[in-house]
C-alpha cells in the first residue's frame, strides 16, 4: 500500500480490522485500477459495483487474476 496516500492507507487498515480481514492481503492498487477503468470504460457507477463483485467471485474461490481478466474483457467488449 506504499503508493497510496496515507489517508487511505489508514482506512484501509481501519475497515479490515473491523472485517476481520487482514489488511496486507487486500490488492489497493489493483483494486483502484480496476475501478478506474471500468468507470471509464462503461458508467462511473459500475465502478465500485464491478469491484464488489470481484470480491465475491474471490471470495467464493476465483483467482484475482481471473476475475479482473474477466471483467476488463468485459469492458473492452462493450467498448468495441
Amino acid at each position: 500500500m506504499a503508493d497510496t496516500p496515507a489517508e487511505l492507507d489508514e482506512w484501509i487498515v481501519e475497515l479490515a480490522t473491523a472485517l476481520g480481514i487482514d489488511a496486507s492481503t487486500v490488492p489497493t492498487s489493483r483494486l483502484l485500477d480496476l475501478t478506474r477503468d471500468v468507470a471509464h470504460g462503461v458508467t462511473r457507477p459500475a465502478g465500485p459495483v464491478s469491484t464488489y463483485l470481484v470480491g465475491m467471485a474471490v471470495a467464493r474461490g476465483a483467482a484475482l487474476d481471473d476475475a479482473v481478466r474477466t471483467t476488463l474483457e468485459l469492458v473492452e467488449r462493450r467498448a468495441s
